[in-house]
């Protein structure tokens, strides 16, 4: 896989509010709910979350509405899953367990000669360094999985590897290598997180006030001072993963790799 270098970038755009679809036949409409819409990380030129022109035509002629051809769904997840994965994410790795950090969703269990292994905490160290920098698209049809690792040497980066599936029916594809890895600076990273938090809180405000001065539509459920109150509570989110320093304890993962290695047939 080939290593790119560039700056990134999380795209998006919201759904017009009047078309914001109400959640179950209470027709409930919340914070979550309100950032329907279509997004995409756009990393050394490579839009990860692009659909090709042919699935975005199969897409429009089911009679969607015309739209950005990136995935379609609710701009907070992919936010709320970055915001959680950060803290990790910005903490360094080891350059000898790099390959295991990126490589643990290889790691077939079914191949390990002794279940009761299986519980020991070093085996989870090996499995948790991985699923903490992991973020899993698989509420998208056939969506990626992309692993995130930072390095200092021999400059300070932040990588991300995915990996899509196949859809093989041939519907869903994505116009990104199914595999691939890019790298930026950390401190250019960094930017383009805090830069797709500021634009989504700015344009969720926006929302936030229209609905609180015109009120609530017609046959629709929405807790007003609810609203408001998570709006400024996710004002926060950000600074908080920021503030939140993790340590992972990396002699564990270097004994579970030991045992993993030892005991796989």
């Amino acid at each position: 896989m080939r290593l790119h270098r560039a700056m990134m970038r999380f795209q998006f755009e919201l759904v017009p509010v009047d078309e914001v679809e109400p959640w179950g036949e209470n027709r409930n409409l919340h914070w979550f709910g309100l950032t329907g819409g279509w997004y995409c990380l756009d990393v050394s030129g490579i839009e990860l979350l692009r659909y090709t022109e042919q699935t975005t035509a199969r897409r429009s002629s089911a009679g969607r509405r015309t739209a950005p051809p990136w995935a379609d769904y609710y701009v907070a997840r992919l936010w709320e899953d970055m915001l959680q994965a950060l803290p990790y994410i910005l903490e360094s790795v080891p350059n000898d367990l790099v390959d295991t950090v990126t490589t643990g969703w290889s790691i077939d269990f079914d191949d390990i000669d002794n279940a009761e292994l299986l519980d020991d905490p070093a085996i989870d160290a090996v499995t948790d360094s991985y699923a903490d920098r992991s973020i899993d698209t698989g509420y998208l049809r056939f969506g990626p999985e992309l692993q995130w690792w930072r390095t200092l040497e021999p400059v300070d980066t932040v990588n991300v590897e995915w990996r899509f599936p196949i859809d093989p029916d041939r519907e869903i594809a994505f116009t990104a290598p199914l595999s691939g890895r890019a790298s930026v600076r950390t401190d250019e990273f960094v930017s383009a997180v805090t830069d797709f938090d500021r634009r989504l809180l700015e344009a969720m405000q926006v929302r936030v006030d229209t609905i609180a001065a015109a009120g609530v539509p017609p046959e629709i459920d929405i807790d007003v001072a609810s609203l408001i109150r998570e709006q400024a509570e996710r004002r926060t989110w950000l600074t908080q993963a920021m503030a939140h320093r993790v340590s992972t304890d990396w002699d564990a993962v270097r004994a579970g790799i030991s045992i993993l290695a030892r005991h796989s047939q």
